[in-house]
C-alpha cells in the first residue's frame, strides 16, 4: 500500500508541473524578444512613488530585473513644463510604452483601473491622438488612487527623452482636451464612458466633414450631443465648441485619425476577456484531473 501511494503522489506531482508549465507556456508563447527596428520599451515612474511602491509598479507594469528597457522619472517641474500644471504635485501615475509598427495603431491599458478615478483609457488614446501618438502601446498603473492627470505628462517624457519631438500645440491641445473630459465627467454628470463615446463620436465627423469653420464644428458638436442624447448648459457646450475648433485647426492627418478612432470605437480584445482562451485552460485543467482520476482508479482497483 505504501508504494502505491508513493506511486499516486509522483503522478500528482508530476501532473501538477505539466500543468504549469503548459499554462505558462500560454501565457508567454508568441513573444518575440527586443524590437531592434523600433527599439526597447521605455518606462516613466512617478517622482513620489516610494521603493516599496515603484517595485509595486515594475511588478504592475511587468518590468523585469533583466529586461531591457529604458526607464526614466517625471516629477512636478515636468507637469508644469508639459501640461502646464502644478509644479509642487505629487506624481504617482507611471507608463510604459512600447512602440508599434506603424499602422498597427494606439492601444491603452490601464493597469489599475480602480486606481486612475478621472480618466478612462478611451480619454487616454483620443488626448494622445490629438498629440500625435499613435502606433504604441500605452500601459498607465498607479499603486495608489490618482485622476491619472500626470500619466500624460509621463508620456510626453518619455518621447521628448527619446528625442521624439512632438507638436507643442497639439500636445496642449491634447491636455486641455483631457481636462474638458474630465471636467464634464465630474462636473456636469456625464458618465465617462458617454463622454469618450461623445469626444471619439465628434472627431469622426471632424475626420469626415472636414470643418472649415467654427460655426461647423459648433454643428458637428451640437449634432452629437442631440444623437448621443446628453444634455449641456451654454457654457459647457460652448466649451466643447472652442476645443473642438483649436483640434479642426491643427496640423492632424484626419484620414489617418479616422482609422484610430474608429479603433477606439470598436473596443481592444484583451486577454482577460477572451472566452476562448479561458475555455481552453479550463478544459486542460479537466483533461489533467480526469487523467489523474483515471490514475487513482486504476492503482486501487
Amino acid at each position: 500500500m505504501g508504494k502505491r501511494i508513493v506511486l499516486v503522489l509522483l503522478a500528482v506531482m508530476m501532473f501538477a508541473g505539466i500543468a504549469v508549465n503548459q499554462v505558462a507556456y500560454a501565457s508567454t508563447d508568441g513573444g518575440e524578444g527586443i524590437n531592434e527596428k523600433l527599439g526597447v520599451p521605455i518606462v516613466v515612474y512617478g517622482d513620489t512613488l516610494t521603493e516599496e511602491q515603484e517595485a509595486e509598479v515594475r511588478e504592475l507594469l511587468e518590468v523585469g530585473s533583466d529586461e531591457a528597457i529604458d526607464e526614466y522619472r517625471v516629477n512636478g517641474q515636468d507637469i508644469a513644463n508639459y501640461i502646464d500644471g502644478n509644479p509642487d504635485s505629487r506624481m504617482y501615475s507611471s507608463v510604459k510604452i512600447t512602440p508599434r509598427e506603424k499602422g498597427e495603431g494606439l492601444e491603452v491599458n490601464l493597469v489599475t483601473p480602480d486606481n486612475i478615478t478621472q480618466v478612462t483609457k478611451e480619454m487616454y488614446a483620443n488626448a494622445l491622438l490629438t498629440a500625435g501618438v499613435e502606433d504604441a502601446k500605452v500601459d498607465v498603473a498607479s499603486p495608489v488612487k490618482v485622476t491619472g492627470h500626470s500619466a500624460l505628462t509621463g508620456i510626453y517624457k518619455a518621447y521628448d527623452v527619446q528625442g521624439v519631438k512632438l507638436d507643442e500645440d497639439r500636445m496642449g491641445v491634447a491636455s486641455e482636451e483631457l481636462d474638458v473630459a474630465t471636467k464634464l465627467a465630474e462636473q456636469a454628470g456625464i458618465d465617462k464612458e458617454k463622454v469618450s463615446e461623445l469626444f471619439t463620436e465628434i472627431k469622426k465627423e471632424i475626420a469626415a466633414q472636414d470643418p472649415a469653420t467654427k460655426e461647423e464644428v459648433e454643428q458637428i458638436v451640437d449634432e452629437k450631443l442631440k444623437s448621443l442624447n446628453i444634455e449641456l448648459s451654454p457654457e459647457d457646450r460652448q466649451l466643447l465648441t472652442d476645443l473642438f475648433d483649436k483640434i479642426r485647426s491643427l496640423d492632424i492627418n484626419f484620414d489617418a485619425l479616422q482609422k484610430q478612432l474608429d479603433e477606439i470605437t470598436s473596443g481592444i480584445k484583451d486577454l482577460v476577456n477572451d472566452e476562448g482562451f479561458w475555455n481552453s485552460i479550463i478544459n486542460f485543467f479537466k483533461s489533467i484531473f480526469q487523467a489523474i482520476a483515471d490514475l487513482f482508479n486504476s492503482i486501487f482497483k
